[in-house]
């Protein structure tokens, strides 16, 4: 069955006229008539009866035209949404976002690329690095941001946008607010504040233990802002990356001694074609200028 003659046979059903309905599909009277027959034949019944100058519906004709005018409009319906998406008036994008990442850094791309595609869709997906990997290998997600000390997964390309030194996370008046330079060695005797879905945190674990310094846990949380609320409440310091959003009262400081930087980078399936939504966010995201963000933002 071909769409075609589904449209031939509406339009006779619609003016009972074969010219006029050869008029109104901008085709051939005699290529219409074949195009009816064969539907016909396909469906397996008369659809329409001729007689003189009369033109009208059979039993069978009724019965099949709100199935075929339904057929119709679904596929002028499938015609129009393929086009929306196509032409970005439509188009879903899933975006994974490591839930370390400051969501600040992102607001002028966002805004830019939103400003630009206004018809894109952008659905944010938070989560760990080892969720968010998997994710992309399931095909659950177009791309993510995120960073891991580890090499990631080899189906997985990975494009680096910009780096992002760690800091060391203390109450204001503390002993390091009068600090220029902070060392890793300088939170010796501190309480340490565990971020436990900081992806650097075994590293930064390992970093400690390598100065030999022991430190004392004295709380961990996946939520970053309880963690953040007990350093303004003193309990404790923590690390944090650089662009992180901070609560009043607390302050940070790059941590120094040695120094700790994070590559945050885009990810995709490796060989995957993407949408052309897909396609256009990844083309935009390549060239942000992140050094220029990042510099505007820090003022």
């Amino acid at each position: 069955m071909e769409m075609h003659q589904v449209r031939y046979f509406l339009a006779v059903a619609e003016t009972l006229n074969f010219t006029r309905a050869a008029e109104l599909c901008n085709v051939s009277q005699p290529a219409l008539t074949r195009a009816i027959q064969q539907l016909e034949d396909e469906l397996g019944g008369l659809l329409l009866r001729r007689e003189r100058k009369l033109t009208h519906l059979t039993d069978f004709g009724r019965l099949i035209q709100p199935h075929l005018g339904q057929l119709l409009a679904d596929a002028e319906a499938a015609k129009t949404t393929a086009k929306r998406f196509l032409s970005l008036q439509q188009a879903q994008i899933r975006l994974g976002i490591m839930c370390t990442v400051g969501p600040a850094r992102f607001m002028s791309f966002l805004a830019s690329f939103h400003a630009a595609n206004p018809g894109c869709e952008i659905t944010l997906v938070e989560g760990v690095p080892a969720r968010l990997s998997e994710m992309l290998l399931q095909g659950e997600l177009d791309l993510a941001v995120m960073a891991q000390p580890e090499p990631f997964n080899e189906r997985l390309d990975v494009l680096p946008l910009y780096d992002e030194r760690f800091c060391i996370a203390f109450p204001t008046g503390h002993r390091l607010d009068q600090q220029n330079r902070v060392e890793i060695s300088d939170i010796a005797g501190e309480t340490y504040l565990r971020r436990i879905n900081c992806e650097y945190r075994d590293y930064l674990t390992d970093q400690l233990r390598a100065l030999g310094l022991a430190v004392r846990v004295g709380f961990q949380s996946e939520r970053e802002d309880w963690i953040q609320m007990m350093v303004a409440a003193g309990f404790g310091v923590c690390f944090l990356p650089e662009f992180s959003p901070t609560i009043p009262g607390v302050r940070t400081q790059p941590v120094s001694g040695p120094e700790v930087v994070r590559e945050i980078s885009l990810v995709s399936m490796s060989g995957r074609r993407f949408s052309p939504a897909v396609m256009t966010f990844s083309r935009a995201i390549r060239s942000h200028d992140w050094l220029r963000s990042g510099v505007a933002e820090a003022g």
